[in-house]
């Protein structure tokens, strides 16, 4: 018995059932017994490898799945159509176009006497002979000038320098939302909220309820920086949207806004603000 023996060898099996009725199952079972634990773990070794190969097995399958429904490579697959919003009017800067210089009218020069030695005088310097400018029949001015004869041309003496400048009028008058420089109140933004609150009377029924917030107030700053056009674009107490509409009104004139050097009308948001102590 000092050998070491395999329990689960033909020889254990033999010697436990020496004696024995070995038509019993479980002799047969012993005898048996390493051939199915030999299965069992090859059918543990299978079904595990398959779990663990399944998730790429199904990933395969979409994949594959996904590729016969996506069509030959050169279909185009139109992914969203975006709207183009329109710009608004009031928004868009119009580009000015400079009006044609005015006809100038044909004239003579006309040069006062000056006594200047005769290597200083030059040829637009010399006087015109009497002869000269009476066959010219020409209007007499500060320059030579070959242009018209129509009774609608500008004698180049009227001109600053010789230059005109003609304003073209505007012909719509509609505020900006913004402009090249915004207009502004006399001082600044501090003076701007020191005369707001100075001037703003928080209403008494306001106060009994409660009420505070932000007043949200659009007005239009004109040409010449006054105030116009004030709107409650969001209130909080009809109280309240008053009492912000009285105190912007009550403004002193802005310094305006201007665009392409000129001043313009220009729409500015202001919130006035009502909170209790």
């Amino acid at each position: 018995m000092g050998k070491n023996i395999n329990i689960d060898s033909g020889e254990w099996c033999d010697m436990v059932f020496s004696e024995r009725n070995k038509t019993y199952g479980a002799y047969r079972l012993r005898q048996s017994s390493g051939k199915r634990h030999i299965v069992a773990f090859i059918v543990v070794v299978v079904i595990v490898g398959i779990v663990s190969l399944l998730p790429l097995l199904i990933g395969a399958v979409k994949e594959l799945t996904h590729k016969e429904n996506l069509g030959p490579m050169e279909d185009t697959v139109e992914l969203s159509k975006i709207e183009v919003q329109e710009v608004p009017k009031e928004n868009i800067i119009q580009q000015e176009v400079a009006p044609p210089p005015p006809p100038l009218k044909s004239t003579i020069q006309f040069v006062p006497p000056v006594i200047a030695k005769d290597e200083e005088v030059t040829d637009n310097d010399r006087m015109k002979t009497q002869e000269q400018v009476i066959d010219s029949k020409l209007q007499v001015s500060v320059q030579d000038i070959k242009g018209t004869d129509d009774k609608f041309g500008i004698d180049i003496a009227e001109l600053d320098k010789h230059k005109v400048v003609i304003e073209e009028k505007i012909v719509d008058d509609k505020p900006f939302v913004t402009v090249e420089q915004m207009p502004s109140f006399p001082g600044g933004e501090v003076e701007m909220q020191k005369f707001i609150r100075d001037n703003l009377k928080y209403p008494v029924i306001a106060q009994e309820n409660g009420i505070q917030g932000r007043v949200t107030i659009r007005f239009v700053v004109t040409k010449d920086g006054t105030i116009s056009d004030v709107q409650v674009l969001r209130g909080i107490d009809s109280s309240c949207d008053k009492e912000a509409v009285r105190v912007v009104k009550a403004m002193p004139k802005w310094i305006p806004g201007k665009q392409n050097g000129r001043n313009v009308p220009v729409y500015f948001t202001l919130p006035v603000i009502f909170k209790l102590n």
